[in-house]
Parts: structure tokens; sequence; C-alpha cells
């Protein structure tokens, strides 16, 4: 039985992906693991729109752990890295490992993740990532390219459509 465990950074990213794995019937559930947003106030907003988009379409939400700190850690020397950057390599094995960790505890049989679908992220980087994860883990990484055939358009639209909280930046904590 499949079971997917779909990381999401934020609705704005994640609304077209719910939404149709939901529309499709996929057994799956959205779960929210964002360390690396900060403040956290912003972490907040981002949160309760990713839990409105799931209640909105009955799809089982995960909140992971906001602890900041791990993602520092995680991180530090790479502060000054730009998007795209050896800091985005760590923040995305950070989080899909906390991802396939909780997928394998919980029955899930795949991971995915929204993180690659904004232009601004490199897909490949999240990919590269998520296969690191899995032979690390054992829990497979859906490779799937959500803003391939639409689907960056499809979530764009949904946004609006939803009035989405949209935030003018991936989540690390923005330079001075």
């Amino acid at each position: 039985m499949d079971k997917l465990l779909l990381l999401s950074c934020c609705a704005p990213c994640s609304v077209g992906v719910i939404t149709d794995l939901a529309n499709k019937g996929q057994d799956f559930a959205v779960m929210f693991f964002n360390p690396n947003i900060q403040p956290e106030s912003e972490y907040r907003r981002r949160l309760e729109e990713n839990k409105r988009i799931c209640t909105e379409l009955n799809v089982p939400f995960i909140e992971g752990d906001y602890v900041p700190e791990l993602w520092q850690q995680a991180t530090k020397g790479l502060e000054n890295e730009p998007e795209r950057g050896k800091r985005c390599d760590k923040c995305f094995y950070l989080r899909l490992k906390a991802g396939a960790e909780y997928a394998r505890a919980h029955g899930f049989t795949r991971i995915s993740s929204v993180f690659g679908i904004s232009r601004f992220k490199d897909f490949d980087q999240v990919c590269r990532a998520g296969k690191k994860v899995e032979a690390e883990i054992g829990i497979p990484y859906d490779t799937t390219n959500w803003r391939k055939n639409g689907g960056l358009e499809f979530a764009e639209k949904l946004g609006k459509e939803k009035n989405l909280y949209r935030q003018k930046y991936c989540g690390c904590k923005p330079k001075k």
C-alpha cells in the first residue's frame, strides 16, 4: 500500500500539489518541518496557511517541532552562502532527513517535497538531498518535479484564488 509523506515549505508552493494529490485520491499527509523559517512569527504564519489548505482539502497535517537551533547548527559557517549554495544543501538534507525518519516510524512508504517547486530553488539540489536521505534512512524519495506540466502555474492560480499569504523570502533569516 502506497502512502506518501509530502514535506511542505509554504502554502503557495504546496497548494497545487496538495490539491492535485487529494483530487487523485492519493493516500498522503503533509508535514511542515521548517526550522529554517525565521523569525518565529513568520514561521507561525506559514504554518497556519499550510494547516488551512490541508483542513479545506481534508488532508492529514503533521506539524514538526520548531527548533531553529537545529538549522543554525546545521548551517553554521554558511551564513553568507548565496541562494542555491551550500547552506541550501544542508537545509534540504536536515528537513528531508527529519521527514524520512518520521515516515519510517509512521508507516509511510515514500516521501517527497515541494521544496523545488519555486523558481528560486534548484530542483536538482533538492533531489540530491532527497536521494542522500533515501540511501541513509531507506525511505524512497519521490523526485517528481511538481513545477513541470503547469504545476507552478496551477499553484500560483490557486494561491491567488485562496488569497494565500505569500512571503517575500524562502525562510532563512533575511540579511540586513
